[in-house]
């Protein structure tokens, strides 16, 4: 695998450059639909503080893929792409003298983010209604499955059960089984592109008006609107999204089809007559243009196992990516269907240099997918790798807060730092 090697020092530190630098974030989230929120922050110069307790590991610590195969907490490689450039620091928020710390991180921040259950800030006396009056100007993201109000409130959940009430598992599945849903926990990965611009647009209020900001953010309604399609046919025709495996309504041939090679696919998109009449001559079966099972969309629809059996027939004696080759030149939507090993050698995405490396303290390196985004002025950077627990206690305690050795001896005999 090709990657970018990160010419920039491993060592974590206070960014002086960037577009956000300056920003100060106050990091309490966890897995992956938040900690994404603060990782773009931090990409582009955002001082991140992220808080953990070695008490209660984090859940994407403990999620692979791991380095080696070897299991631990600083050797996955989820926890490590969500949260390369923050600062870490390890915090019990179980006793008294680590909340004080807390609330001293909180007069620190301009943005405070957090993703526990809506009981847990309130029980510590730090909801907004209470931060706000210690700190107008606070920016503040409570994010959760459902949000802070309403009966399921105080539900805790992962991602898959996002994608369950707001109804992409039932999208997902072949005519007649089972739904199967998207891969993984999908709202984590749509909500958080709806965190990053709010807590930006709050941002900008904040510098405008002075007056901070709450915003209380449901992942699974967030993500919500990118169901507008279904939930319009719903609303307005009383029509109910079927499963329908790879078949598209307004597309026909439209499927992944099995390529000659073991476990290789090929999708394919036949947008009209004229990708059909191109389909065909790159078959080298141009009668099929012909034939009235085929004559057009309404026909192809009509006839579709027969149709797909016809493309699969060809599509088996040929590689994916010469099929992919040979398809595109003819002006025929398709490509080979990628897994991890591919994707990692795409040359796209090695010209565009997302896949990044960085020097780790305890794998030699390690690899990350670069920023979400570039920007010609102020580019990403990558400084230091995600932080083992309480990597920089000393860093955050000492420069940020301005703790003196007597301070920080009393939290750590009240295990304030654990």
């Amino acid at each position: 695998m090709t990657t970018t090697k990160n010419s920039l020092p491993n060592a974590p530190g206070i960014p002086t450059e960037g577009a956000l630098a300056g920003l100060k974030v106050l990091d309490l989230m966890w897995v992956v639909a938040g900690p994404t929120a603060t990782r773009a922050m931090a990409d582009f110069g955002a001082t991140v503080v992220r808080i953990e307790s070695a008490n209660r590991i984090e859940t994407a610590r403990g999620i692979g893929p791991y380095h080696n195969n070897g299991q631990g907490p600083d050797h996955s490689g989820l926890f490590g792409n969500m949260n390369i450039n923050k600062l870490g620091l390890s915090l019990n928020l179980g006793t008294t003298e680590g909340r004080d710390v807390l609330l001293d991180l909180i007069k620190w921040c301009d943005v405070l983010t957090e993703s526990f259950s809506p009981r847990a800030m309130r029980a510590w006396g730090m909801d907004y209604d209470s931060l706000k009056q210690i700190k107008p100007e606070l920016i503040m993201l409570s994010t959760c499955l459902f949000g802070q109000e309403g009966p399921l409130s105080r539900v805790a959940g992962f991602g898959t059960m996002g994608a369950a009430i707001g109804g992409y598992i039932a999208l997902a599945g072949n005519p007649g089984g089972s739904p199967i849903g998207p891969y993984s926990a999908y709202t984590d990965y749509l909500s958080p592109r709806f965190a990053l611009p709010t807590i930006l647009a709050a941002l900008d209020h904040r510098d405008r008006t002075g007056e901070g900001i709450y915003i209380d953010q449901a992942q699974a309604e967030s993500s919500l609107h990118f169901m507008s399609t279904a939930l319009l046919d719903y609303t307005i025709n009383g029509r109910v999204p079927q499963l329908v495996g790879n078949a598209d309504p307004v597309m026909a041939p439209h499927g992944c089809y099995a390529a000659s090679g073991e476990d290789d696919w090929v999708a394919i998109a036949v947008r009209d007559d004229g990708d059909w009449a191109n389909l065909c001559s790159a078959m080298g079966q141009g009668e099929l243009t012909c034939d009235d099972r085929f004559a057009d969309l309404t026909a192809r629809k009509a006839n579709e196992d027969e149709l797909n059996g016809i493309v699969s027939g060809w599509t088996s004696e040929h590689g994916a990516v010469e099929i992919e080759y040979m398809l595109q030149a003819f002006g025929v939507p398709a490509h080979a269907v990628s897994n991890s090993s591919a994707a990692a050698r795409d040359p796209q995405f090695q010209h565009r240099g997302h896949f990044v490396t960085m020097e780790h303290p305890e794998h030699e390196t390690t690899t990350f997918e670069a920023a979400k985004g570039r920007m010609s002025e102020t580019p990403p950077t990558y400084r230091s790798v995600a932080p083992s627990i309480g990597r920089d206690n000393d860093l955050v305690l000492r420069e940020i807060l301005g703790y003196d050795d007597e301070r920080i001896a009393e939290l750590a005999i009240a295990d304030a730092l654990t």
